[in-house]
């Protein structure tokens, strides 16, 4: 029951802590932002080393061959390749991952000239098959021994690059080796005012 002398909160007062609350709504959302920016580029490097070691444990264990493609912007398509005699079947895709939007396959400007595990100069983002004679490949293939190969039976290394443009200390990097397919991670850092990749 109300009084006669009671009132309730004047439209001013009310419009006063709206403001105070949206105020203080827009400081954590901006206080958020890099923290949210961090974990997309954390996801797509976890993300994407991940489908690399995974599936050249399985090459391993299963005694297959799986082929891992990477098109930019961001897809990771993942293919198993029976064996057949005389031909072998064609590929089948067993999955596709998708990146954050906004990381993709890419290089920026400032990369330092050498590549990590010195494979190649750093200026392409999908660029497996070095020193094959082949150009930049975008697929590596991993056998039953745990190697990394390409279609023609070379062994297949190389790198992907990860970054958010126009964010260069986002950038990520995961390197192949072929003979061993042993997977390495990257990432960039401003050392002795220069970049270097440091392996994580």
């Amino acid at each position: 029951m109300t009084l006669p002398g009671d009132r309730g909160f004047s439209v001013l007062e009310l419009m006063i802590a709206l403001a105070i609350g949206l105020i203080m709504a827009g400081m954590t959302l901006l206080g958020l932002m890099p923290l949210l920016k961090q974990n997309h580029v954390d996801a797509a490097y976890d993300t994407t080393l991940s489908v690399m070691r995974t599936y050249r444990s399985q090459s391993i264990t299963q005694s297959k061959r799986y082929i891992i493609q990477f098109t930019a912007p961001g897809t990771i398509t993942v293919q198993y390749w029976g064996v057949g005699v005389p031909v072998s079947p064609a590929p089948v895709t067993v999955a596709t991952y998708t990146l954050p939007i906004d990381i993709q396959f890419a290089v920026q400007g400032g990369f330092p000239g050498s590549a990590p595990d010195g494979l190649g100069s750093g200026g392409t983002a999908i660029d497996f098959d070095q020193g094959m004679g082949l150009g930049s490949q975008n697929y590596i293939m991993f056998m039953p021994d745990g190697s990394s190969q390409d279609l023609q039976g070379n062994y297949n290394s190389g790198v992907v690059y990860l970054t958010r443009l126009g964010d260069l200390y986002s950038s990520r990097a995961i390197s192949v080796f072929g003979t061993t397919g042993r997977v390495r991670g990257w990432r960039l850092y401003s050392q002795g005012g220069g970049n270097v990749w440091m392996q994580q």
